[in-house]
């Protein structure tokens, strides 16, 4: 199957993805530049990141506030309120004012968060153009638990959604490997407010691209910000599979997370291989992150509970694999390998909370992983720093390649149960999922 999605509303919602990510390439490299250069503080540069992520606990909330309002252009609206955050951020790295760099930042994280969370639910909701939906509570939950247990034969709504899917997940794939080099060429050419400017400019133009999105979703439970995410928490409180799946998705991200810091050390001291070999190792990362992508593209048939537990495995081994390798060579074949689990992974958690999720809760349960992947990076970060100090990158790397072992244990049993239930004819522990729910588990 094609990673690129037929319909000519799911190709400007991967257009606007695209361009977003790119964008945020931008800002993120100009934004570290110009806050290391100016302070000289490595404090600072983990100020910047950490204001980026700690918004991310009221990005629910923004996506519930957005799809309670019946009026259109509220998806462009928050792209122009990131707009004219990047170009704030512009005149204030030219009189370098920290404070208000920070606040700028937290501002346009919570904005981004939002904004992917709210596109991923576009991208699984059926083109109203060319279908109806169909109301959650039509599809008994014995079907719903099937389908999420088993491959199933797909409808054409279902196999739009996991191509947008797909689509979406290839496109983070790209912009990783060639986003930071794109923003740092750009940055060393061109200096920092520029940079940011062209950041600026891709909002609005993500902006232009959803104008006539309407991500208005009507709730039973009432009008008000309050009321919808309680009826998501009830949700959430009410369906064990999805909760399991987000929490042991919590636990694996912080273990990834841990990687990071320990790659550059690794790299150049324990394989004394340098910045050109950890180049290569990022280098193996992302290729194998695209491959990844395109795999889950192709896979539109495949359960996505084996290729959740699947990809968690590899990134898994591959840490093991950084512990064990006595050289560069072997070292890149093990980044290759967690880079092709992390493409997986990611885009086979998604498509297994919008399938364990009714469709009027994609949106805020979206919010939820958003913000999830946005939190793990504080645990996850310090926690690599305290093994580190304690150990040597392999210690590090095997101690973080068994625990995120134990994640995939925790997925394969889930996946297991959901076949066993399925198997029995059994629905209670299974949402109805929608029309769009575009795979099984």
């Amino acid at each position: 199957m094609s990673a690129l999605p037929r319909s000519p509303r799911l190709r400007r919602i991967l257009a606007a993805y695209t361009v977003n990510l790119l964008g945020t390439w931008f800002g993120t490299v100009a934004l570290s530049v110009a806050v290391y250069d100016h302070t000289r503080s490595a404090a600072a540069v983990t100020a910047l990141f950490i204001a980026r992520f700690v918004p991310a606990l009221a990005v629910p909330a923004l996506v519930a506030r957005v799809e309670a309002s019946p009026r259109r252009g509220r998806l462009s609206a928050i792209y122009a309120l990131e707009g004219l955050s990047a170009a704030a951020l512009a005149g204030v790295v030219w009189q370098f004012w920290l404070p208000g760099i920070l606040v700028l930042v937290a501002l346009d994280g919570m904005g981004a968060l939002a904004a992917s969370a709210l596109l991923r639910a576009e991208a699984a909701r059926p083109d109203p153009t060319e279908a109806d939906a169909t109301e959650d509570a039509a599809r008994p939950p014995e079907a719903a638990l099937a389908q999420a247990a088993v491959p199933a034969e797909r409808s054409e709504d279902a196999r739009e959604a996991h191509s947008a899917n797909a689509g979406l997940n290839l496109a983070l794939s790209v912009c990783v490997v060639v986003g930071p080099t794109l923003a740092a060429v750009t940055v060393k050419g061109l200096g920092v407010p520029l940079a940011l400017l062209i950041d600026a400019v891709s909002f609005l133009v993500c902006g232009a691209l959803l104008v006539d999105m309407h991500p208005y979703v009507e709730e039973r439970s009432g009008t008000s910000v309050r009321a919808r995410l309680s009826a998501a928490w009830l949700y959430l409180r009410e369906t064990p599979s999805l909760r399991a799946v987000l929490l042991t998705e919590a636990a694996a991200l912080v273990f990834f997370e841990t990687g990071a810091p320990a790659e550059v050390i690794y790299a150049k001291g324990t394989l004394g291989a340098g910045d050109l070999g950890y180049g290569t190792l990022l280098s193996a990362w992302g290729v194998g992150m695209v491959v990844g992508s395109l795999l889950f593209a192709r896979a539109s048939k495949r359960s996505l509970g084996a290729m959740l537990t699947a990809g968690t495995f590899a990134v898994g081994m591959a840490y093991v694999g950084f512990a064990a390798a006595p050289s560069l060579a072997l070292a890149a074949c093990a980044a290759l390998l967690g880079g092709l689990g992390n493409g997986v992974q990611w885009a086979s958690l998604i498509g297994t909370v919008q399938q364990l999720t009714p469709a009027h809760l994609h949106g805020r349960l979206m919010g939820t992983v958003e913000s999830i992947g946005a939190l793990c990076p504080l645990i996850g970060l310090p926690l690599s720093g305290l093994v580190l100090t304690l150990g040597s990158p392999r210690i590090a790397f095997l101690i973080f390649g068994l625990a995120a072992a134990g994640a995939t244990t925790g997925f394969l049993r889930l996946w297991l149960g959901w076949r066993a239930a399925a198997a029995r004819g059994e629905g209670a522990t299974a949402a109805p999922a929608s029309s769009g729910s575009h795979s099984g588990l």
